[in-house]
């Protein structure tokens, strides 16, 4: 740790910044699966890589930065197949996750 109350303050804030990712990760994660229960309801394919992208261009446009529009793709098409993931492994071993 250092002695630097800025340097503690700033990794006080990330974790909390870190903490709310993880929190917003996880409501997806329960939105999809709900989501894919009801296209599995429907007869719908869960996987629609229409959609994918649709989502990857509006996130494109609202992007402010500084985050460059490279890495929000890569981020987020990291976050589509983590989400594909969950879902498959909570079917399996029956608990409720999600993913888009």
């Amino acid at each position: 740790m250092s002695d630097d109350p800025t340097i503690e303050r700033l990794r006080r804030e990330i974790s909390g910044v870190d903490r709310d990712i993880l929190g917003g990760v996880n409501a997806r994660l329960e939105l999809v699966a709900q989501l894919k229960r009801r296209k599995e309801s429907l007869g719908i394919s869960f996987v629609d890589p229409d959609r994918e992208r649709e989502l990857l261009d509006d996130l494109a446009r609202a992007n402010g930065g500084p985050l460059s529009e490279d890495g929000m793709r890569a981020l987020f098409g990291a976050l589509l197949e983590l989400t594909k993931r969950e879902v498959a492994q909570g079917e399996e071993s029956g608990v409720e996750r999600g993913a888009e």
